[in-house]
């Protein structure tokens, strides 16, 4: 049963960075497509990032690009989203998702299969 598991959520100021995690289990995961997906308050879930696991290609959402970075930990079994330059819009629930699948161009949630439970992230200003 695969099992994906985030942490390093918490509060934040503006500009500020945070890395969550992703600890994933259950098989191995050379042919997934790892995603971070989020949710504000009243609003729909949000594509954030994706990365193929075996040759480490990435896809952003244009909010995040250049300050969001997705990256992978193979010994740890672990997909990580750096966040740097934090704004109060980045504020939400985190979570992590992945697919069987080849493509990293997939930023939509019903094509993910497997969930996190979620982490959450409070940008302060």
């Amino acid at each position: 049963q695969v099992q994906l598991v985030e942490s390093g959520g918490g509060l934040v100021q503006v500009g500020g960075s945070l890395r969550l995690s992703c600890a994933a289990s259950g098989r191995t995961f050379s042919n997934y497509v790892m995603g971070w997906f989020r949710q504000a308050p009243g609003k729909e879930r949000e594509f954030v990032a994706a990365m193929r696991w075996i040759n480490n290609s990435t896809y952003y959402a244009d909010s995040v690009k250049g300050r969001f970075t997705i990256s992978r930990d193979n010994a740890k079994n672990t997909v990580y989203l750096q966040m740097n330059n934090l704004k109060p819009e980045d504020t939400g629930v985190y979570y992590c998702a992945g697919r069987l699948g080849y493509s990293v161009y997939v930023r939509t949630r019903s094509d993910y299969d497997t969930w996190g439970q979620g982490t959450q992230v409070t940008v302060s200003s």
